[in-house]
């Protein structure tokens, strides 16, 4: 699976295109031992929500590859100032609704306060330019679109994702363009 595959997967999953893609491209790699302007609560906060969404299971989960990491410098490095606000928010209104920490909520608590949060989100769907980003004055895409994106994002580009979830074969590999399909067999990592 190539890179515009899997964006294209993020966006049916999460009904968006992906935020913050833009800066992607431009984005430098940080330097070794920089720190995001997270706090190591927050990251938690994030591999937590990451974890809820893509649970280990017989494949390692979000934790396991390190999303919340991900995220907070995905976030610091590739959102706008109103898309990082956005996000903040965000965060801070899955506490709340959490009645303090979503960190302190059961795992069945954490699945229905996400669940309804989704629902929330997909009803919230906003028009947003081809770079997932909203035009300056129109409104932002809902907070958990956001989190539910770069989740999806930062675990399936992982090692851990692509190699421990996904199938992958290292480029250039080879072609076979009569490949049997077996039931329940795993998606790609390349293509």
């Amino acid at each position: 699976m190539d890179r515009r595959e899997l964006l294209k997967m993020i966006v049916a999953a999460t009904g968006a295109a992906m935020i913050g893609l833009p800066a992607l491209g431009q984005a430098q790699a940080p330097a070794a031992g920089a720190k995001t302007p997270f706090s190591d609560a927050d990251v938690g906060t994030l591999d937590e929500i990451a974890e809820t969404i893509l649970p280990r299971t017989k494949t390692p989960g979000a934790k396991d590859a390190g999303a919340g990491a991900f995220m907070a410098t995905f976030v610091s490095d590739c959102y706008t100032a109103r898309q990082q606000a956005t996000f903040r928010a965000g965060l801070a209104d899955i506490d709340k609704r959490a009645g303090g920490r979503f960190v302190s909520l059961a795992p069945q608590a954490r699945t229905e306060l996400l669940r309804a949060l989704d629902t929330e989100a997909r009803k919230h769907a906003v028009e947003v330019s081809e770079t997932g980003t909203a035009e300056e004055g129109e409104a932002m895409p809902h907070y958990f679109t956001m989190l539910k994106q770069l989740a999806i994002f930062g675990f399936f580009t992982s090692k851990v994702g692509a190699t421990e979830v996904l199938q992958y074969v290292a480029v250039p590999g080879r072609y076979d363009g009569d490949l049997a399909y077996i039931p329940g067999t795993p998606a790609w990592g390349t293509s």
